[in-house]
């Protein structure tokens, strides 16, 4: 049997078994679930990278210590804007500060979190230049 499912405007042809009305147990009994905390903490990582700003603002910080008002510079943002963002990301524990005098200086604090930056960048930029070369 034949369904078509769509994705955006672009309609895929994609051949589809009917369902065989059978609850397999055994597979069943073999795949676990994530507690619910898990999965809202999983959330929670993922939300942080679902924003352009923040993910601009990780990039720099995972090269480099910056105050805001460095990285509303770089960014062309108020420094307003950048702080809010950081708060966001000083919540998740995904940055921390110190302070040096008046300034206060921000870094990334989560390895895991400009791992998965860095990943999806190599795979958007492998992406590319795949796209580019047919």
């Amino acid at each position: 049997m034949s369904k078509c499912s769509y994705r955006g405007d672009v309609v895929l042809d994609v051949k589809h078994e009917t369902c065989c009305n059978v609850v397999h147990q055994d597979a069943i009994d073999r795949v676990g679930q994530l507690e619910v905390s898990v999965v809202e903490q999983l959330s929670e990582s993922f939300k942080a990278l679902a924003d352009s700003t923040r993910i601009r603002i990780l990039f720099n910080l995972s090269r480099r210590e910056l105050c805001v008002c460095d990285l509303a510079e770089v960014l062309g943002m108020t420094q307003s804007a950048v702080s809010h963002q950081l708060r966001f990301l000083k919540a998740l524990r995904i940055v921390k500060s110190r302070r040096d005098g008046n300034t206060i200086y921000y870094t990334c604090d989560d390895a895991h979190i400009i791992g998965l930056l860095q990943m999806a960048l190599d795979h958007v930029t492998l992406t590319a230049t795949h796209e580019g070369s047919e």
